[in-house]
């Protein structure tokens, strides 16, 4: 951290600044380090080891379009799993969705939990919806050991390294595709088309002999290194853009920022040196 900036440098080759204001808290739980910062102009940051997981300022990008994209492709989703995202956003996005009965939170860090039901509590504030069960734990091991359904399971970790690293494997998504409903989505953190496609098209790899339909669909946010981001989609059937249906979205009404149905589609048009990789064998 240099002198009134909180600095987060990303494989050595960029680095993104945020004027700070103060540091709220910093923790080393027994899978690494939990740190709250506030700054000027991007509200309250949350950083895992030292990557920024969270600005009040962007945070609804990621979360709406991680949530929002196959909520809506589903018919009627029902239970709900979210692997990662212990700050709660993604939980809160699925809950705006009346069909969601069960959203089950499988985060293996509770002090991400707790900081952020304590620093960034707008970010955090469904993960007390009487909706929602935490599970505290190894998402991958919830998912090889469960003998519940989902009709949607959104991945919601941090790069692949660290806790997260079994979460970007083929014997995770083999399990994925055994706990979803026959209807059944999952959605990935996929990482930067700049610097991190090598990850995306290693999702690509992984997900085409598990699942019928596989596909990334990009977003761009203010706090992300690179400023363009990418999920993997991955289902038994149903189609991102063929299936969905933009007369859903208005009927819902939900209180959103940046999806709706015309970012829906526009988010799988995807640039050409992205296509191109994700052709390669």
């Amino acid at each position: 951290m240099s002198s009134g900036w909180i600095d987060e440098e990303y494989q050595g080759i960029v680095r993104t600044g945020f004027r700070l204001k103060r540091r709220i808290m910093r923790r080393r739980s027994p899978f690494q380090t939990v740190e709250v910062v506030e700054t000027k102009g991007h509200g309250r940051l949350l950083l895992i080891d030292g990557m920024t997981m969270v600005s009040e300022r962007d945070e609804f990008v990621y979360h709406e379009m991680i949530a929002h994209v196959p909520l809506f492709v589903h018919p009627r989703p029902r239970r709900v799993l979210v692997i990662g995202g212990g700050d709660g956003g993604t939980v809160r996005e699925v809950l705006r969705h009346r069909s969601v009965e069960r959203c089950v939170l499988a985060e293996i860090d509770p002090v991400v939990v707790e900081a952020s039901r304590r620093h960034i509590p707008r970010t955090a504030a469904s993960l007390s919806d009487p909706r929602c069960e935490i599970r505290i734990g190894d998402g991958v091991k919830f998912v090889r050991e469960t003998r519940e359904h989902f009709d949607v399971v959104i991945v919601d970790s941090t790069e692949p390294f660290g806790p997260a690293k079994e979460l970007f494997g083929p014997a995770f998504y083999r399990d994925v595709r055994r706990i979803l409903t026959d209807e059944g989505i999952v959605v990935s953190q996929a990482g930067s088309p700049f610097y991190e496609i090598a990850t995306i098209r290693n999702l690509r790899r992984i997900l085409r002999p598990i699942f019928p339909i596989s596909d990334a669909y990009l977003f761009t946010n203010q706090t992300y290194p690179g400023g363009l981001w990418a999920f993997s989609f991955a289902s038994k059937g149903l189609r991102p853009v063929r299936d969905f249906r933009a007369a859903r979205v208005a009927r819902a009404r939900l209180p959103l920022r940046w999806y709706n149905s015309e970012i829906h589609a526009a988010a799988f048009a995807l640039p050409q040196f992205l296509k191109d990789e994700l052709s390669r064998r």
